[in-house]
Order: structure tokens, then C-alpha cells, then sequence
């Protein structure tokens, strides 16, 4: 399941997600001289979660018994979570609201249209939502499929 989680990960968010802001997102910012500081760090945290990402599935395979491969995950997930809660708040707090300011209406749909072409490109014509079947399958496998479970009594 580790593996199958951090492929998608790599697959979709790396690969896709993160690729598009900074092939896309990141230098209209630049640009418009609009927080750089914010889109420098963004930038740095996907190279260092593409190499947490790394880690991860070298050591999946090798990680069910305690040992080096185990712990390697355990800290590596870690710096997953810790890292990128404040990056994707961050993103929907302060960059993708202001980017309609950074870009023209027509430029800022000419991007979402490049962005769907790009999502089917990569995964075909209905590429999120395989990606959300994948982890609804994992979701189910480790037994998180219900949100009710969560809900505090």
C-alpha cells in the first residue's frame, strides 16, 4: 500500500500537479514580481519532496519488518506530512487566490485548458478521477474508506 501511495503521489502530484505550477504558475509570479519569496519556497519543497518521495519507494518494498528500510519510511512519511500541510495551505490561502490578479481572465483560462490537456496526456480522458479510484482502493485497503470513523464521539 506504501508504494501504491507515493506512485501516485509521484505520478499525479509530482509529475502532473506540481509540474504544472512550475512550468505555468511559478513565473507568471516571478513575473509580476507578485511573492516570489512564497513561490521560491514552493519550489524548493517540490525538489524536496520529490527526493522524500525517492526515498520512499526504495524502501517500501523492504519496510513490513523493523529495520533501517522501515524507519528510512517512517521518517521520510513524516517529512511528507510535516512539509506539505503548510504548502498546500499555503497554496490555496495566499498564491492560487491571487492568481487571478497575476494573470488575465483569458490567460488564467487558457491555462486551465492546457493544464485538462496535459491531465489527459498523462493519464488519459478521465485521469483524476482514476487517480481518485486508486485511492478510494486504499483507502478501502487499510480501512479508512469511512470518514463516520473519524467524527469525534
Amino acid at each position: 500500500m506504501i508504494s501504491n501511495t507515493a506512485q501516485i503521489v509521484r505520478d499525479f502530484i509530482e509529475d502532473y500537479h506540481e509540474e504544472s505550477e512550475e512550468q505555468a504558475v511559478f513565473p507568471r509570479f516571478k513575473k509580476a514580481r507578485k511573492l516570489v519569496s512564497l513561490v521560491d519556497t514552493l519550489l524548493d519543497q517540490h525538489k524536496a519532496g520529490r527526493r522524500v518521495t525517492d526515498t520512499i519507494l526504495k524502501h517500501a518494498p523492504d519496510s513490513r519488518k523493523d529495520g533501517d528500510a522501515r524507519h528510512q519510511v517512517v521518517g521520510a512519511i513524516h517529512a511528507f506530512i510535516t512539509m506539505y500541510r503548510p504548502h498546500a495551505a499555503r497554496e490555496d490561502t495566499d498564491l492560487f487566490p491571487l492568481l487571478k490578479e497575476v494573470v488575465s481572465p483569458h490567460e488564467y483560462d487558457a491555462m486551465a485548458e492546457d493544464f485538462e490537456k496535459k491531465e489527459h496526456q498523462k493519464f488519459g480522458g478521465d485521469g483524476f478521477e482514476m487517480m481518485v479510484r486508486r485511492v478510494a482502493g486504499i483507502e478501502q485497503g487499510v480501512g479508512i474508506a469511512d470518514l463516520a470513523q473519524f467524527t469525534p464521539k
